[in-house]
Parts: structure tokens; sequence; C-alpha cells
């Protein structure tokens, strides 16, 4: 059981005393702990049951909740007040948008206890009448049910990736062989995967039938299965789950037509002589091939990352052999756009710093919540100055490794900056990123974000549609046009590396190319585990054609600096753009 298990299990069941109008008290000692827990940078399952309360921190009583946890899977009083808790009324806890407190009265006055009795009731004006809630949170409710509903029976991709790997693992131990992999959605690094597919070599299918069959964690289906497919789905999340068995020589051919979108394999095929194969399918109907990079070669083309496999236009590049050398993890040496405990972070700058460093990375760019983001304590004037002596103390600390003095400055509603040119100018960059007011119209929601591009201070804009991968629709933008703007503006777009996130989607990543805009891999990281994330962003990097060159975060410290200074030098406001903005 790994630390983030650990940590929704003790918030669940804070949750569930709210829900249950228990002792605040114990409420915050729960969450408490959770947050005690997710301050940690070690697994907590490898330590002594004896020494947790040493090498967490946590008190005794919670300490042996955690051990509890760990030995059985639940503790005591989580079993308790699930139990007393209907499970649809548990699952409403995941609705975006409503509370514990709100859903008791759901509950308690509507007798709601599933989300579809919730939908019915909203749909007929039930929920509007109850105290505190209105026809503005009915209307939220019925969204963030209907967003909800699309979501099922989907994972974001580094959930998915480790079922994947599981079950990859589990086939090679059973059958045998090495001849196992992962394609489908998952090889092509899909941000959000509706189906796990593996392709395994096999002579004897129906020992892999009833080997299947009995692995805790996915059911079988035998309707959609037949003697060389085992379908089903994965029990906990329902995405599905498609194991193809193929005969060893049968093995690079099934993987290649199971590891790209069917329009790169239905793509005409340039200069086709007579007589030879049209598209990559038809290739792969006429030959077997022991190697992915044979198929290219024989269709004269240069080799095609999976990741790129989605007919975008992908082939055309490679008939030319103009395709990039794509962004690797180890092409970055900085990491920007992270929090510390000055905003909402876990651990502190000291801290984030030295992890960092400790990996092997040049720089660590801070960018702590601007004051706006009273949500996550984000930083007055007098405390970003705090922070920025600490900076200055730490750089000659920890030099040749630096901190570079950054913020998230909140875009405000009229498209201004959060702070004044005075404050905003002690920065060495500013990530400027909308966190308020995500429901306005395409139109308002655009020129808000133009504006904020536009300020001289923006060096870089943040997770430009604020999306919640399969918990919240994104910010409606006018993409090209923030693009376009980011471009005449020289602004740096990120793409976060959050797995919630991802965003700029992946598909407007060759558009900013086109335009010349630089990205950067932002793992937007609360906790030194966050830092991991980069690797995602790189994934949906390259899924956009995405180069070394073309990324900021592959500069060296030096070569960093160095732009930022630029940069800064560069800003020479107009008054009136520093009296419409700014006051």
């Amino acid at each position: 059981m790994d630390n983030r298990a650990l940590i929704r299990a003790f918030r669940l069941a804070a949750q569930l005393m709210e829900l249950h109008d228990e002792n605040p008290f114990k409420i915050r000692a729960y969450e408490g702990t959770a947050s005690s827990l997710e301050a940690l940078s070690f697994p907590v399952s490898d330590v002594e049951r004896t020494g947790l309360p040493d090498r967490t921190g946590l008190s005794k009583t919670a300490a042996a909740r955690v051990a509890e946890m760990l030995d059985t899977g639940t503790f005591e009083e989580l079993t308790r007040l699930l139990s007393i808790t209907p499970p649809g009324v548990v699952e409403l806890l995941q609705v975006k948008g409503i509370g514990p407190k709100k859903i008791r009265a759901l509950w308690k006055e509507l007798g709601i206890e599933s989300p579809e009795q919730l939908r019915e009731a909203a749909e007929k004006d039930e929920v509007s009448k109850l105290k505190g809630f209105g026809k503005k949170t009915q209307e939220t409710i019925l969204a963030a049910l209907e967003f909800s509903s699309q979501s099922q029976g989907k994972l974001l991709y580094p959930q998915a990736e480790e079922l994947a790997q599981d079950l990859a693992k589990h086939l090679k131990d059973a059958l045998q062989t090495e001849q196992v992999a992962i394609g489908g959605e998952v090889r092509r690094r899909l941000e959000i995967v509706e189906t796990i597919t593996l392709v395994a070599a096999t002579t004897q299918p129906d020992n892999a039938h009833e080997l299947l069959d009995t692995i805790q964690g996915i059911t079988p289906d035998p309707r959609r299965s037949g003697p060389f497919a085992w379908r089903g789905t994965a029990t906990v999340s329902g995405v599905k789950v498609e194991i193809l068995l193929v005969l060893p020589a049968d093995f690079t051919n099934q993987l290649f037509l199971n590891s790209a979108a069917e329009a790169h394999l239905s793509e005409a095929l340039a200069d086709v002589q007579p007589g030879r194969p049209a598209t990559l399918r038809q290739l792969l109907k006429k030959e077997k091939f022991e190697q992915e990079t044979d198929i290219y070669q024989k269709a004269g083309l240069q080799y095609v990352e999976p990741e790129l496999r989605e007919g975008l236009g992908e082939l055309a590049l490679a008939q030319a052999h103009k395709l990039p050398r794509l962004l690797e993890n180890e092409d970055l040496r900085g990491s920007v756009h992270n929090h510390s405990t000055y905003s909402d972070g876990s651990h502190s700058l000291r801290e984030m710093a030295t992890f960092l460093r400790d990996q092997g990375y040049e720089y660590l760019g801070i960018c702590d919540h601007s004051q706006a983001a009273h949500y996550a304590n984000g930083l007055t004037p007098e405390r970003v100055r705090q922070q920025q002596r600490e900076v200055d103390e730490l750089n000659q600390e920890l030099a040749p490794f630096r901190i570079f003095k950054g913020i998230e400055s909140d875009i405000l509603s009229d498209g201004s900056l959060d702070y004044t040119p005075t404050v905003l100018e002690t920065f060495d960059f500013v990530v400027a990123s909308v966190h308020s007011n995500l429901r306005m119209d395409e139109r308002k929601a655009t020129t808000r974000v133009l504006r904020a591009i536009e300020n001289p201070y923006t060096t870089m804009l943040g997770h430009p549609t604020g999306r919640l991968l399969l918990r919240r629709e994104g910010y409606p933008l006018d993409h090209k046009a923030v693009i376009d703007a980011c471009a005449q503006h020289n602004v740096i777009i990120e793409i976060n590396a959050n797995p919630w996130r991802l965003d700029l989607d992946w598909r407007w990543v060759h558009y900013a190319l086109e335009k010349g805009v630089m990205l950067s891999i932002n793992p937007d990281a609360h906790h030194t585990n966050g830092y991991a994330d980069m690797r995602y962003g790189v994934f949906m990097g390259r899924k956009g054609g995405l180069t070394k060159e073309m990324t900021f975060n592959t500069k060296s410290v030096a070569e960093a600096a160095e732009y930022f200074a630029q940069r800064k030098a560069a800003i020479k406001p107009p008054l009136e753009f520093k009296d419409s903005l700014f006051g």
C-alpha cells in the first residue's frame, strides 16, 4: 500500500465524520494525519511499525491507525464509518461542488442515497429548494454528475500504466516468456485511457485464459472474449482490459497493429508502386516482421515513435525523413513552477531545493501562489520579501544549484496580474494562471487570458485551461488566439505535468511549435514526489512533436538565468498600460 492510498483513507474518514456531524476535533485530527502523510518523501510501508511515530512525526494513536491500515487494508474507525453509510452516499463524496455537509442535507432531508437519485432530484428542481442550495448550486451539481458519468470506466494515464505493467508481469511469469508487451492507448501515452491492451505470445491460449480468469482485480467478460483474445474489465475502475494471445511469429505484427491509431495504419503511403501495399496495415498482412523498425524501413519511412502514431501528419514527415528527435526525460535540467510551505506546498523551500538538486537537476523555479489565492495561503508582499531573502541565503549555500525567484500570479477576472508592478519586478519570472471564475464563456475567457499574456511581466502561461481530467471541464479558450498572442509577446506556455492536468493539451503542441512558442515541462509540484510527474509532461510533449530545443527547462542554469535577465531588461511598460491594468 503506497502513501497515496493511506492519504485517501484518512481523508475519507474525515469526510465521513463530517457527513455524520461528529466531533470536529476528531475530524481535524484525521485531516492532520492525511496532511502529515502527504508531507513525507519516503514510503511509509517500508518503515518498521514500531518506528512509525519517530519516522513520520505522527502521534502514537495516529501511527497505530496507519499501522493497522498497512497490515489489514483498513482501520477500525474507517470500517465503522463505512458500515453506517450507504455505499451510494460514499460515492456522492466524489461529486465535485458538494461537500459532506451538503451531502448530509441531501441524504437526511431528501433521502438521496446515490448519484442517480441526486440527478433525478435535481432534474425535478427539488435540490434548489433545500436551504443553502439554490438554482446555481443545483446546476453545478447536474454538470458535475454529467461529467462524472462520462468519466466512468476511464483512467488517468499513470493509473492505466500501473495496471498494464502489473498485468504484463503476471503474464510474463505465468507464460514464461518475454514476448508480452503493453500496446494500445497506454503505449501511445494517451492522457485518458479507456482500454488497457496487452499482446502476449503463446502456443497455449487455453492455459492463458485459465490464468487470466484467476487474476484478482480483473473481471472476465466471456461474451466479448474469444479463443485468442481475453477481454474483461478492471474490477474497481471499470476500465476495459483486452489481452490478445498470438503465436510467437506474429508477435511484432500484432503489437504494431495494436499500438497505432486506425488513421496511422490506414493512411495511404506516398509513391506506392503497382502491386505494393498501399498502407501499413496492408504491408503487415503480406509480411511478418521481427522488429517494428523493420516495418517502417520496408515502407520507406523514418521510424515513428509510438506516441506519434495518431494519423496526424506524422507519416508525411516520416516519408520526407523530417521527424524530429523528440524530447527525452534526460534532457530536462531544471524544474520551474513548484510550490513550498510558503503557500500550499508540503515541503519547505530548502527541502524542495535540496531534493531536486540531489536528483541531479541544476535549478528550481519556486512559484508559490500570489496573494489573491487565499484558499492556498497566497503570499502577501511582505511574505514575498521574506521568501526572496531565504532564496538569496539558500543560493549562497547551495551554489552552483540555483533557486529562481518566481510566483504563480493569479490572472484576475479583468485579465490583470496579482500584485503591483513594484512587486512583480522583484521576481526572476512570473507564471500567470487562472484559478478563479472558471465559468466565463469562450470570448470573455479568451480576452481575459490575452490581457494577461500582453502584460510585460508575464514570462509563462500556466495550465491554460485549468482542466482537471476526469474531474472538471477545462476553461473554454480560443487556443489559436492564445498561442498566437504568446508568440507575439514571447511568452512560454507550460505543459503542466500533473497527471490531472496535462495542460497545454498535447493536440495543441504542434501548433505552438509552428508559431515558435517555447514550452516548459512543469510539474506544479507541491511535494518532493511531485517532481516525478515531469515524465508525464514529457510524454505529452512528445505526442505533440516537442523537441529539446523548444523546451525551456532543457536550458542550463546559466542559460535560464540569462533568458530571465534579458526578458526582465526588456520590460518597459508604458504609463497608460500601468494605469489601465494596475490602477
